[in-house]
């Protein structure tokens, strides 16, 4: 499973933070690493770093599925490391939903 980060310039994009992003990740999703193919993790501070605010950091994350079409989700929390955490729970439960409908459908 390949990860990829992004982040906007009001983010530092460095090996502690990819270092996080990536064990967040791999450590929901293990159980689906041999069907992810990618996964893209897009974070942003939406009101800058002079405004501050509550819940303005924000997380999308997208998932490639073998198969299937990708899937995305986003979360807003008050700190990076929250909007990675949130994000990541709501990719495992579409992961859930997704693997679930597809061995629903095979029966």
């Amino acid at each position: 499973m390949k990860i990829q980060v992004n982040t906007d310039h009001h983010i530092q994009n460095d090996e502690r933070l990819q270092e996080y992003v990536e064990t967040t990740v791999t450590g929901t999703l293990d159980r689906f690493r041999d069907q992810v193919t990618r996964v893209e993790v897009h974070l942003s501070d939406e009101n800058g770093s002079e405004r501050g605010g509550a819940d303005d950091k924000r997380c999308m994350m997208e998932v490639r599925v073998e198969g299937q079409a990708p899937s995305a989700v986003t979360h807003h929390a008050a700190t990076v490391r929250e909007a990675i955490d949130g994000a990541a729970d709501k990719l495992e439960r579409v992961l859930d939903h997704v693997f679930g409908k597809a061995r629903s459908h095979r029966r």
